[in-house]
């Protein structure tokens, strides 16, 4: 089974940029299709990104075009690069692991990090 560590959350204004690690230990993130969810106050967990066995990727609506998921099989660790960031984005982000391919749905992934807090200033 694999452990899963976030770091690298904070506090941003408005238009700023965050970059999220998701350390994988126990298995390589390779062997995994790794997601990011975020969990808001009041909200259900989303899906925000995912990066499949092979490196390719999907992303929701809500952050096309404004986050990257990436990650480095020698580190074994998973990132996502979050940049014009607004208030909407505050939220608690939580790195995961399924044996899918892919997936955006809560219920497809074994293995969470413990989350960490983003929150984005306006």
């Amino acid at each position: 089974q694999v452990q899963l560590v976030e770091s690298g959350g904070g506090l941003v204004q408005a238009g700023g940029s965050l970059r999220l690690s998701c350390a994988a230990s126990g298995r390589t993130v390779s062997d995994y299709g790794m997601g990011w969810f975020r969990q808001a106050p009041g909200k259900e967990r989303e899906f925000v990104a995912v990066i499949s066995r092979i490196g390719t990727t999907r992303y929701s609506d809500s952050v096309k075009g404004r986050f990257t998921i990436s990650r480095d099989t020698a580190k074994n660790t998973v990132y996502l690069q979050m940049n014009s960031l607004n208030p909407e984005d505050t939220a608690v982000y939580y790195c995961a692991a399924t044996p899918a391919f892919f997936s955006n749905r809560n219920s497809d992934y074994g293995a969470w990090g413990q989350g960490t807090q983003v929150t984005v200033s306006s």
